[in-house]
């Protein structure tokens, strides 16, 4: 059997293709707050069902489950002939809210030409789809193929993927695994080695509050905030501008760590909407920002907390009455997937085979579910890779090429064989 009766197989099922992209972007899987996730997850286990031993799991307790809008995820799983390694593809389910500017209906999947519309074709229905077409097509021509294939189809990777890959790998669902492939929307001919980490924080500064009128009084949380950002401007971000990274970031920018303020806060809470009175006069007692820390491979967890909390202590003994508290929200440390990984080796080779030019190797600036497979699943054997411009998700008029969903499903079913049909769809 040679690469080509492969890709027939896959080339034969372009209409399926086609038809189950469709059918997964017509269901609006907002996230959040997490809806139609179940339904979701039936109408691929209906699809996958005959040819694969299908679970439905509710990922109880996670952040964000409740009985109104539970948190399903769905894994199927095919044996082989006989023992050898586990390839896992994993697509998140989830979309973000569909925001303005739309030409389209965001759930209608359209299609015109070679493009399919709609609010997570690209981020990543269509490499979902393509995931299922391409182990179809590899059961169809290696039917003896040594190991096991699994598919699956988790939950809330747009809010951290607590409820989805995280919660399947602290209950030991990839403890069994030896491959990973998540075709999240990097392009047909990239593999994406991992990603940079992050640190979500909270800064307060605090303040006193008095009268308006008489400022002096009081105590500026908001002037203490602007000294702080005036050093993070003006100290910080020269610092971060000299740090280069080795690993392939894309894009260009991105091989720099980066420090984005996300949100500030600062004086009396927002009024509520509708109200036309004028706000109280007052000195603000507090303000907060929200920032958002891009860690490199090279750089150090606690090295980079300790940076900022230095700069905040530093003004603190020159600047009077200057008080702050930092409060760590989220973090992830930085993964990256080692060039001569198997699974690497193979979808490599596989690209070029189906695209007659070498893959490029990139990592992703911000996180996905790769996190999770590596810190708590433990496997470090895992890529994103999956059609798709990662530029067009989460815009208006999301849209993903036919074609390229059809050659990534050609390079998916090609890696299979390689991983493990032991040569048979090459001969």
């Amino acid at each position: 059997m040679e690469d080509a009766r492969l890709i027939a197989e896959v080339e034969g099922r372009r209409e399926a293709l086609v038809a189950l992209a469709r059918d997964l972007v017509r269901i609006p899987t907002l996230n959040p707050p997490g809806r139609n996730y179940r339904e979701i997850c039936e109408i691929l286990a209906a699809r996958l069902a005959p040819g694969f031993e299908v679970e439905l799991i509710r990922a109880v307790g996670a952040p964000g489950d409740s009985e109104a809008h539970p948190r399903w995820n769905l894994i199927a799983r095919r044996e082989g002939a006989r023992p050898g390694d586990c390839v896992h593809f994993n697509s998140h389910h989830d979309v973000v809210e569909v925001g303005h500017g739309w030409t389209r209906d965001p759930f209608g999947g359209e299609v015109e030409g070679d493009r399919l519309y709609g609010r997570g074709s690209c981020d990543m229905k269509g490499g979902l789809a393509a995931s299922v077409i391409a182990a179809e097509a590899f059961l169809a021509a290696c039917p003896d193929f040594a190991g096991s294939i699994e598919i699956s189809a988790t939950a809330d990777e747009e809010s951290g993927g607590f409820g989805g890959v995280a919660w399947l790998a602290e209950h030991g669902r990839f403890a069994h695994v030896q491959h990973v492939l998540i075709p999240e929307p990097l392009h047909k001919d990239r593999i994406c080695l991992g990603h940079r980490g992050v640190w979500w924080a909270e800064i307060e500064t605090k303040g006193r509050i008095a009268h308006g009128s008489m400022p002096f009084l009081g105590d500026s949380a908001i002037r203490h905030m602007g000294a702080l950002l005036a050093e993070i401007e003006d100290r910080l971000y020269p610092i971060l501008a000299t740090r280069l990274t080795e690993m392939p970031v894309t894009p260009e920018g991105a091989r720099q760590p980066t420090l984005n303020i996300n949100s500030i806060h600062g004086g009396e809470p927002e009024p509520e909407p509708g109200y036309t009175g004028l706000p109280a006069p007052c000195v603000a007692d507090r303000c907060r920002i929200v920032i958002d820390r891009r860690v490199m491979i090279e750089e150090d967890l606690g090295a980079v907390k300790a940076e900022l909390r230095g700069l905040a202590e530093r003004l603190a003994e020159t600047r009077p009455g200057f008080a702050f508290e930092i409060r760590d929200l989220f973090e992830v440390h930085p993964t990256m997937t080692d060039r001569e990984a198997p699974v690497v080796r193979s979808t490599a080779a596989a690209i070029e085979r189906v695209l007659a030019r070498q893959a490029e190797f990139v990592v992703s600036p911000g996180t996905y579910d790769q996190k999770h497979i590596d810190r708590i699943g433990k496997l470090k054997n895992c890529i994103a890779y999956g059609p798709g411009l990662l530029r067009l998700a989460h815009q208006p008029d999301e849209w993903i090429g036919i074609q390229d969903m059809l050659d990534s499903a050609k390079v998916m079913a090609l890696t299979l064989a390689d991983l493990l049909g032991q040569g048979q769809a090459r001969g």
